[in-house]
């Protein structure tokens, strides 16, 4: 039996082993010489997993680890066909076998006897960010890593208004368009804007929360971000939406804001939390507070990860690598402990895990549509990058394994009133048109 005989019964041997007894999934594996597993044809299958040589597992599962397995997909030692996020059960399974180590020992020594070969990893490489963890530089290197891809590579994806963010779903089947401008009116709704008030947006990406409220709701917005290529688009934006006179967009860290002669009437944050890190919450909600007038309102909108999940400490997982660096999901009981003991009163906690569900999948579906126009932008290794953690965050949501909040936080008054309504009712009235 020669070299690439064996590995094919090798291989076969581990995915009747390790997969045989799955049936949660119908799905198909496909090896670089086209033999089908399993032999009997399965029937309209979710997807299929493409082994592209011999030393493909090896690459996935020595060792079984997350990072592992991301860049061994990434850079194309197998690839999915079909529905990805419905293969993130499957790894689920992988993760949770239960072995004994007899099992575990013939598993790893199966693993090791296949070919030691990988693809070319050639394209986009794991971040390298320099510093003490965030600091301002450091965090000035990680933003840049993941928002200044490409302008036109997100375009490709995202809503006509660019917003990176999960949408606003009154009804299950709407578009992302309808479900992002509901997300932007929804949001302003609960900061109660006013003509003339001044709104700052921490982290305002591309601009379109900043560009909505000025337009719909006549405000002094303010968006900061410390992504220059979001900077050059929320500018053009800005000035074909005909509001640059009362809408702006600059490149700056949360900490230097300056409110000027007055504080802002209501601050936002919608997706950038989850950069601040939980050994900086302190320094950014102090500054938050510092910087709101009195009575003023602070809509904080972020992923967490749930109560019972521990926090990953390893700074090798595959989205510290190569899609978030330094990134932290944090409980919503830390952040509203933060806020509190900064001052802030809590005054309403919404989560929107089912709506970040849907609003990847539509991410997904026309990321992956749209997958020969990306690579007129961006590599291969990044398209795959984007799919892989886009599926897997569905997975998350759907699963509880994350959850995503809007919390509302209001400055008390000097006598501690906020002149807030005594109900949501107001909230759930028809957007501004």
């Amino acid at each position: 039996m020669d070299e690439d005989d064996q590995a094919r019964q090798t291989t076969l041997k581990i995915l009747d082993e390790v997969f045989g007894g799955y049936r949660a999934i119908n799905f198909t594996v496909r090896l670089w010489d086209g033999t089908a597993w399993p032999a009997d044809p399965v029937a309209s299958p979710a997807f299929t997993m493409v082994l592209n040589h011999p030393g493909a597992l090896r690459q996935m599962f020595l060792p079984p680890t997350e990072l592992k397995l991301g860049e061994a997909y990434i850079y194309g030692d197998f690839d999915v066909e079909g529905d990805l996020i419905a293969a993130f059960p499957l790894v689920e399974h992988f993760g949770a076998l239960d072995l004994g180590l007899g099992d575990k020992l013939g598993l790893a020594w199966k693993l090791r006897s296949l070919p030691k070969e990988q693809s070319s990893q050639v394209g986009r490489q794991a971040a390298e960010v320099s510093g003490a963890t965030h600091s301002r530089e450091r965090d000035r290197e990680a933003i840049s890593y993941h928002y200044d891809v490409s302008n036109d590579f997100y375009a490709l994806w995202l809503d006509r208004r660019m917003v990176y963010s999960c949408g606003y779903f009154l009804e299950p089947d709407d578009d992302i368009h309808t479900a992002q401008e509901q997300k932007l009116a929804h949001i302003c709704r609960k900061l109660r804007l006013e003509p003339g008030e001044r709104l700052l947006d921490v982290g305002c990406g591309w601009g379109s929360l900043v560009i909505y409220a000025a337009k719909h709701y006549d405000v002094e917005a303010l968006g900061i971000t410390l992504s220059e290529r979001q900077v050059e688009l929320a500018r053009r934006c800005i000035e074909e939406a005909g509001v640059g006179d009362r809408c702006h967009v600059i490149y700056q860290d949360y900490r230097d804001v300056d409110p000027g002669e007055e504080p802002f009437d209501k601050l936002v944050s919608v997706g950038m939390f989850e950069h601040v890190g939980e050994a900086k919450m302190r320094v950014y909600f102090q500054r938050a507070w510092d910087i709101l007038r009195r009575e003023g309102l602070f809509l904080n909108h972020a992923i967490a990860r749930p109560g019972w999940e521990p926090k990953v400490e390893d700074p090798d997982t595959f989205s510290k690598r190569y899609v978030f660096p330094d990134g932290e999901l944090t409980p919503i009981s830390h952040s509203l402990r933060f806020a509190e003991e900064t001052g802030f009163e809590v005054r309403d906690v919404e989560s929107l895990r089912e709506h970040y569900a849907l609003t990847l999948r539509r991410w997904v579906r026309r990321l992956e549509a749209r997958h020969e126009e990306a690579l007129n932008h961006v590599g291969e290794v990044t398209y795959r990058i984007w799919r892989l953690f886009m599926s897997g965050s569905v997975n998350g949501f759907e699963t509880g394994r994350l959850n995503v909040y809007q919390s509302l936080l209001v400055k008390p008054g000097s006598d501690g009133e906020s002149h807030l309504p005594l109900t949501r009712a107001d909230l759930y009235q028809p957007a501004a048109s």
